[in-house]
């Protein structure tokens, strides 16, 4: 499925194939959480890096977390212009690119069930909306983004 997806500004566009479109996977990890979670967690799509286009990306800025005092790999973009959230590239899987789906302009399709992960992470103020059928961990699933398609044979 082609995702189109843009800054609140309109700064920054880019487009982008994906065999994973859900948005099903919440991340209350204080990094998702502070840097695209306004609900108290962000969720990222599954797409395929070689696809990626980006218009404007001039304006695009790149942020590594720091994760137990090492500058983490993975490359969180965002516009530099407004500070939306854009997508999240790592380079130890660098066939991935995983979409922030508050970026997407296409029209999401609704997940059957929902997976709401790193709760050991979220803040005391975030309630947790689980509905029956979601699955909820306290670090990762050991499912990844293909496997959850896959197994819901949701694939595109």
């Amino acid at each position: 499925m082609r995702l189109d997806g843009s800054c609140h500004c309109g700064a920054v566009r880019f487009r982008v194939e994906s065999p994973h479109p859900y948005p099903y996977q919440r991340c209350y990890c204080s990094i998702c959480r502070k840097t695209a979670g306004g609900g108290g967690y962000a969720i990222n799509l599954g797409a395929l890096a070689e696809t990626l286009e980006v218009e404007d990306a001039e304006h695009l800025r790149v942020y590594h977390a720091v994760i137990d005092g090492v500058e983490s790999s993975g490359e969180r973009h965002f516009c530099g212009r407004c500070g939306s959230a854009l997508w999240v590239f790592d380079p130890d899987w660098p066939e991935l690119v995983h979409p922030f789906a508050s970026a997407i302009d296409s029209e999401l399709p609704i997940p059957p069930e929902r997976v709401h992960l790193r709760l050991d992470s979220k803040a005391g103020w975030v309630e947790v909306e689980a509905r029956d059928g979601d699955r909820c961990f306290a670090g990762y699933p050991e499912e990844s983004l293909a496997e959850w398609h896959r197994r819901l044979g949701l694939e595109r």
